[in-house]
């Protein structure tokens, strides 16, 4: 499986997978039949709604098709409001575990996911998705024109999944939080915060550690000499305080 390394908000490269082809194309598909089955739905509702109705009767073919965009425009904006919504996903892309990322490691902006949108026409549209095939299978990141324009890139999330493997603690009910700041801090922070200090661990690689614990303490605007913990005391902290905070306990 190819893969692609993204240096991520705390300055730590990590290897995520390349979506393949085949998942992105099972996707599209997914999403497809999602639209067709809305289209479906709304125009025999429309069909039976309007049945014996002259309600269309007196348009002229610029007012019918105003009217047609108006009541499918949901189907023409699903991926773009979806995958905004969604952190990089649409439900198929959401069934096949995989998503949307920027290889830089900032989270994908609305707009990046809007440019990724309008690509769409000259990606898929225009050409029966003819380009976005050929691109994908030529370029290093299994890019489309549209993650090229973007710097975005689709990974897999197939892998085993534990509690270990997410932001997720076991907290005592008794437990009490040090460290409030930590609301500043995203899912998405506190998850590659996690990965990383997992990995650093097992390897016992104190120079990723002393950079986990250097960049909290940037993010959270701490002063370094109040913390009364050793690094990795400090990271469990943080890690436990999110979940307290955000109710994210099981």
């Amino acid at each position: 499986m190819n893969q692609i390394a993204i240096n991520t908000s705390q300055n730590v490269n990590v290897n995520f997978t390349l979506a393949g082809v085949g998942e992105r194309i099972v996707a599209f598909f997914i999403d497809w039949l999602i639209k067709g089955f809305y289209i479906f739905v709304l125009f025999w509702l429309l069909r039976f709604l309007l049945e014996g109705s002259d309600f269309t009767s007196g348009m002229d073919n610029w007012s019918l098709g105003a009217f047609i965009l108006i009541v499918t425009f949901p189907v023409h904006i699903y991926t773009l409001v979806l995958e905004s919504l969604m952190e990089g996903q649409t439900f198929g892309k959401k069934l096949m575990k995989i998503k949307v990322v920027k290889i830089d490691g900032y989270q994908a902006s609305f707009g990046d996911y809007l440019m990724r949108w309008i690509f769409r026409l000259v990606d898929i549209y225009t050409n029966s998705g003819i380009v976005a095939v050929i691109s994908m299978v030529v370029s290093k990141n299994h890019q489309r024109v549209g993650d090229i324009a973007t710097g975005t890139a689709v990974i897999s999330l197939k892998n085993s999944v534990n509690i270990s493997h997410t932001i997720l603690e076991q907290l005592k009910e008794d437990y009490t939080p040090l460290f409030p700041q930590v609301i500043l801090l995203s899912d998405n922070d506190v998850r590659i915060i996690k990965e990383n200090y997992q990995k650093a661990l097992k390897s016992d690689d104190r120079q990723i550690i002393n950079k986990l614990t250097i960049k909290i303490v940037e993010i959270l605007k701490l002063e370094p000499n109040s913390i009364q913990l050793t690094q990795r005391q400090f990271i469990n902290t943080v890690i436990k305080d999110y979940n307290f905070y955000t109710g994210k306990d099981s």
